[in-house]
Order: structure tokens, then sequence, then C-alpha cells
């Protein structure tokens, strides 16, 4: 018999912190990904210059290209994607594709 389990989720954190457990993010990690995309405005360039800028303020950084770091771990652990030099977020992390439906089945 299939069980159909529901997870509420009513926030980005909680929404990624569901998906962690693959992508393996640290919880700074998980912090300031989160903070990219609440700042973001647009997810097809999530690390624009003023992003960045806006990402450091929140975290009180004084220099946004300590960011580097992260993003380059981010985009290691495929969080993000590198396309034609624009930080995107991985598909499956995208809480804008709608309805993600996961199934498990033993092997």
């Amino acid at each position: 018999m299939k069980k159909k389990i529901t997870i509420p989720v009513n926030s980005n954190f909680k929404y990624f912190q569901f998906w962690n457990g693959i992508f393996n993010m640290t919880p700074k990690e998980l912090e300031i990904l989160v903070l990219f995309l609440d700042c973001a405005d647009d997810y097809s360039n999530l690390c624009a210059l003023e992003t960045k800028k806006q990402v450091a303020i929140a975290l009180g950084i004084k220099d946004k290209n300590t960011l580097n770091n992260y993003i380059k771990k981010l985009k290691d652990k495929r969080v993000f994607i590198l396309k034609k030099n624009c930080y995107t977020l991985n598909k499956i992390l995208n809480p804008n594709n709608g309805n993600v439906q996961v199934s498990l089945s033993w092997v």
C-alpha cells in the first residue's frame, strides 16, 4: 500500500532545509542561500553585484567579495549552477518550479 506524505513549508529556509539532505550545505551556507534568494530581483542571476551587496549588509560583512568563497562552495555542491557568467539555482531547488514530487522505493 502506497502512502503519500505532504511536508508543509512556509518559508524558503524550511524548503531548502528539506532538500539539504541531498546537497549537504552547512548551516551558514543554507543561511546565505536563503539571503541570496530573498535579495535577488531575478533568479536568472542570483549573484549579481547588487544582490551580493545586500547579502553582505544583511550578514554584517564589510566586503561583499568575502561571499565569493560561499558562492564557490554552493557551486561546487551544485546548489548554484554557472551558465553564461550568471549563477542560477539548481532546478530541483527552485521553489518557483511548482510542485515537486519525491518518490522513495526500496531497492
